[in-house]
């Protein structure tokens, strides 16, 4: 595999985990590196209410949020192959997990605590985060989640420093499963 992907995967490749993991920025390294479109279900699921997802929450919560969500990324996955970010929750919902899983080839970004923390702290938009210290959120996150996104096809570590290298790692990790595949 040379440095610039030179292969296309058979199906669309679903970002997953934890916000600040590096989804967005690493999913459009991945996106141009194999010369495939980027697209965020977050910016599709504001374009389908109409509403940023923050206003979704506050107006009718996160279990309507997922529901939204759910058929966003049902949608997306019907669609070309792409390089799709999710929200951090889509996974651990069971039948968005498993729709990604039969149609899609999901990637985990897994990053340690101090990163997430440093790079949430950057931005105030994620409603999750909005009441409380963002360690002790981040942290019972990664209790709840990493359990669940270890069922991840690929796992790549999101490290502090270069996002070229975590692009590479992520790339050779999707070129070994497919090959596998």
């Amino acid at each position: 595999m040379s440095s610039n992907g030179n292969f296309t995967p058979p199906k669309t490749v679903v970002l997953v985990g934890l916000m600040g993991a590096g989804k967005t920025c690493i999913g459009k390294k991945l996106a141009q590196a194999l010369r495939l479109p980027f697209v965020d279900a977050d910016v599709e699921i504001e374009k389908a209410a109409g509403c940023t997802i923050s206003e979704i929450f506050e107006e009718h919560g996160e279990v309507y949020f997922r529901d939204r969500e759910r058929l966003v990324i049902q949608r997306l996955l019907e669609g070309p192959v792409q390089i799709l970010s999710t929200g951090g929750g889509a996974f651990m919902d069971e039948l968005t997990r498993n729709t990604i899983t039969e149609k899609g080839i999901s990637l985990w970004l897994r990053a340690d605590l101090d990163i997430l923390v440093e790079r949430t702290s950057r931005r105030n938009h994620r409603p999750l985060l909005r009441n409380g210290n963002h360690r002790e959120i981040l942290s019972r996150l990664i209790e709840e989640r990493y359990p669940i996104y270890e069922q991840a096809d690929i796992i790549t570590e999101s490290e502090e420093g270069s996002a070229d290298l975590t692009t590479r790692n992520a790339l050779q990790g999707l070129h070994d499963f497919c090959q596998a595949s």
